[in-house]
């Protein structure tokens, strides 16, 4: 349809805001308290525009055929600077030393609407500061927006903050000398602050997205607060780096002082508008060896070794670029080396295996199409923790787009499961992960292999779900799966049968890439199940030679000292710029000295894969930004491709492995603390802990265990001593163990799989 704003004539989507259609054509209108992809809350009204005559809220106010739009007519624009007059009013004067001054909002709105004068007034009251753990609240400095209330509620799915009373009464005289909505704005504002949910501290995970959409520095980082002015940041545009989302991040650097002029990260912001990220992102952004230095005679040595042959494998994990993962290709094609990374080879044969049933040369399923989404099933991912962006995608599409759907895992989250009434959580024994997709294809398959519809006429597992009720009237279906699936025993046989639903089913499937860059190394890479003999070096991980951040024979960059891509889980090439930088030794410097020869890492971009349906364009090339309409100029989608599936899938099956386990034993997964998704985070300094067991307070009850008390884990005769800590937010009898600390080696309980069955024994009893 077409609409009028300004006298300019726009093409919009019927049921559009006013307001985003404005914006995605660079039309200003002001608005304090509006996010993008959040429900509009009016907390602000200054978003007020003249459509065919009358006043409405733009944030607020859907588009209708040929409808006249003004938005500075002369009666609005005093209203607004009424407003913003209101929002003055004992607003602390100290912008100088303030935070948010250099990108307040309020700063710079008084200034666009010309607020030179103040009409209203009204006693001040005592506001005492509070302190949150990560983050500090000064109510002097709130104009109760709502903004951090609404992203912690339909983006987050939290809901760990709301608007509390404050306690004063705005004089009636003023409702008849103040406009109308100025008024409104200026009771809500004096009647209300903004407080944690339940208690009187903040429960949350801390992403710190309410640091970010705060307009005026009233929620900060208590590590950022009075470190710098913000004017004096360059912001380098980079990714995440610590998960799969890559999302669009900017390291904010200057000097360290004025006596040490080496850069420093001051703080990691986001563009809050359309990419939010993860606490690991925001927070565990320092994990670079401030002491890095080249050895040169240890270096010659793992060159030498890697000529002559006495270095036969290179052990990697998945926290590298692409280029990274092609040098090792590279390497690998020039000296005979294995290449071993377990992570990566098991979510690599997931993939193939999945590719050559549905015919896809990957999964097809993007964050966009979790956002248009009516319907949704997520399965074999303890989600919040392995991709906490894709959890967020999840739970905006049930609060914004009215889905509906079902989380399958062995373990409850509890926030998980107030997302939405129509979001159903359904518990299931580890491993029944078969039960699952068969379940998906009996319910919504059609043209199934013959060997499977023989299989399903036997199946009649409905996990008590009345599912015609839970998907009438849905038409688009994302399938969104995670680790549990690629380390499982019948691993094959799911992905076979991940590979029919996404060619047989209304699905799109997700595969969540269980690290950083796993998708861009599962490509790129030929990796090998085990070790040749001979001499390993392990980059970042334990070998005969260490080449690592830290604690390495050499000293290795780290990824906040890099420039190069990632491959995210949107199946699109990302761009990571450097931020600090290093004085050790790159991934090109030997290549280099084997004789690859490329004068930077990003040399490599323009020369990944094409068959992987990479583009061939340089480094330099691409751009790294979201358009005001909220599309993505980062990088570019890889090329998913289409060819002739196999539909042999009967013998696998008959491969069917089941899992064992015993009644005296405590089922644990291996899981990360949401802000710890690795041990390189754990090199933070706002996020490192020390390793610990995380248990329900059903777990804790069952297992007679207390509070911080050390316990013994046993598995097939290795031994793990750990204390327990209390995770409030797990329900049933779940407990996790995550692979973060790097002090403490998690594989001998799990060897490679998402869960493990151990004996359980109190430390003073042994």
């Amino acid at each position: 349809m077409k609409i009028s704003i300004n006298d300019q004539i726009l093409e919009a989507d019927e049921g559009e805001s006013i307001l985003n259609i404005a914006r995605a054509n660079g039309i200003y209108i002001p608005a304090l308290c509006y996010l993008s992809g959040c429900s509009p809350t009016l907390a602000c009204r200054l978003c007020m525009v003249e459509a065919n005559g009358k006043v409405v809220y733009s944030c607020n106010a859907k588009a209708k055929e040929d409808m006249q739009i003004y938005t500075n007519t002369p009666e609005i624009v005093a209203e607004r600077n009424a407003i913003m007059q209101t929002y003055c009013v004992n607003h602390p004067i100290q912008c100088g030393v303030c935070d948010k001054s250099g990108e307040c909002e309020l700063q710079n709105l008084t200034t666009h609407l010309k607020v030179n004068e103040q009409k209203f007034a009204i006693a001040d009251t005592h506001k005492p500061h509070k302190k949150w753990g990560l983050i500090n609240y000064d109510p002097a400095l709130c104009i109760v927006c709502e903004r951090c209330v609404t992203v912690c509620k339909d983006r987050i799915g939290e809901s760990a903050l709301k608007t509390v009373p404050r306690g004063v009464e705005v004089p009636k005289e003023l409702k008849e000398s103040m406009p109308k909505d100025a008024y409104a704005v200026f009771s809500k504002m004096q009647k209300s602050l903004i407080g944690p949910s339940v208690g009187e501290s903040l429960d949350c995970s801390f992403c710190g997205e309410c640091i970010s959409v705060c307009p005026t520095g009233a929620l900060i980082s208590s590590h950022f607060q009075y470190s710098t002015n913000i004017w004096e940041l360059n912001p380098i545009p980079a990714a995440n780096p610590h998960q799969s989302d890559c999302e669009l991040i900017y390291y904010d650097i200057k000097e360290k002082s004025t006596s040490d002029r080496s850069k420093q990260i001051y703080r990691v912001s986001n563009d809050f508008t359309f990419g939010e990220i993860s606490g690991a992102a925001r927070f565990g952004y320092d994990f670079h060896n401030e002491l890095a230095c080249k050895n040169e005679e240890k270096f010659k040595e793992i060159v030498l070794n890697i000529k002559n042959g006495a270095i036969k494998n290179i052990k990697f994990n998945s926290f590298i670029t692409n280029e990274e993962a092609l040098i090792l290709e590279r390497l690998r094609e020039k000296f005979d080396l294995n290449l071993i990374n377990n992570e990566a080879l098991n979510y690599q044969k997931f993939l193939n295996k999945f590719s050559e049933i549905s015919g896809l040369s990957s999964y097809n399923a993007d964050y966009e199409d979790i956002k248009n989404s009516d319907f949704i099933i997520t399965a074999g991912s303890f989600l919040r923790h392995e991709s906490p962006v894709t959890s967020f995608k999840l739970n905006n599409a049930l609060k914004m787009n009215k889905a509906a759907g079902i989380y399958f895992h062995h373990i409850a989250d509890e926030i998980v499961k107030k997302y939405s009434k129509n979001f159903i959580y359904v518990a299931h024994e580890a491993g029944e992960l078969e039960q699952i997709l068969l379940f998906i294809l009996k319910n919504w398959g059609e043209n199934l292999p013959s060997a499977l519809t023989s299989k399903l006429e036997n199946f009649d597992e409905n996990f008590g779900l009345d599912v015609p009720a839970l998907s009438e009237g849905k038409s688009k279906f994302t399938l969104i799966l995670g680790s549990d699936f690629y380390t499982d025993e019948n691993a094959n046989l799911l992905a076979a049968l991940t590979g029919v639903i996404s060619r047989a089913t209304p699905f799109r499937v997700m595969l969540i890439p269980p690290r950083t860059n796993s998708l861009g190394v599962a490509k790129i890479c030929t990796l090998a199940s085990e070790k040749k003999s001979g001499k390993t070096l392990g980059y970042n991980e334990n070998g005969d030679y260490k080449f690592s951040i830290f604690e390495g024979d050499i000293d290795a960059s780290a990824l906040n000292q890099q420039e190069g891509t990632f491959t995210s889980i949107n199946n699109a090439l990302v761009l990571t710029n450097v931020a600090i930088p290093h004085k050790g030794y790159f991934l090109n410097d030997i290549a280099n000295a084997l004789g690859l020869m490329a004068k930077d890492t990003i040399d490599y971009t323009p020369n990944l894969p094409k068959e992987k349906g990479y583009k061939g364009i340089k480094f330099d090339d691409l751009e790294n930004f979201y358009a005001n309409d909220g599309t993505s100029h980062r990088g570019y989608k890889l090329e998913i491709s289409n060819f002739i599936p196999n539909d042999d899938i009967e013998p696998l099956l008959k491969d069917s492995k089941s899992i064992n386990s015993k009644d005296d034993e405590a089922l644990i997964n291996l899981a990360n603390p949401i802000n710890l998704p690795s041990f390189f985070a754990n090199y933070a300094t706002q996020t490192a802990k020390r390793a610990k067991l995380y248990a329900s307070s059903e777990f804790m009850t069952k297992f007679e265990i207390s509070q911080n008390e050390a316990i013994i884990l046993e598995k097939d005769g290795h031994k793990l001593a750990i204390c327990v800590e209390l995770d409030s937010e797990l329900g049933g009898v779940g407990a996790y163990l995550g692979d973060y600390d790097d002090k403490l080696d998690v594989n001998v309980i799990f060897n490679g799989k998402s869960y493990a069955a151990v004996k359980i024994t109190k430390a003073k009893d042994e």
